[in-house]
């Protein structure tokens, strides 16, 4: 079992290949949430509070792409799920631009 810091390091280096992929690809990001110390924004005991989400906003050709059903994004949710067990990709439950490491349960 991994400890909170074990998985947070282990976030990190997910996402580091999760941004490789994407400018591979040729296409961009700007990175949203992060990390965040209060409730602002974010559900009560969001993975963003212990640093283990992170919400980007994905760009293809210059242009945003705000529909979780474009086929970009539907690739790199699919990739970000093969770099560790415990990737889940927010695409599949209504948040596109949602990347997190599972953590007691929450996802």
């Amino acid at each position: 079992m991994l400890t909170l810091v074990q998985k947070q390091q282990a976030f990190a280096e997910a996402v580091g290949k999760l941004l490789t992929f994407v400018y591979a690809r040729g296409w961009a990001v700007t990175l949203g949430d992060a990390w965040r110390p209060d409730a602002r924004g974010h559900m009560p005991g969001s993975l963003h509070y212990i640093r283990l989400a992170i919400d980007v906003n994905l760009f293809v050709n210059g242009e945003w792409i705000d529909d979780g059903n474009h086929h970009a994004w539907q690739e790199l949710g699919a990739v970000w799920e093969t770099f560790h067990p415990l990737a889940k990709w927010g695409g599949r439950f209504g948040d596109s631009n949602h990347f997190s490491f599972t953590h007691d349960g929450k996802a």
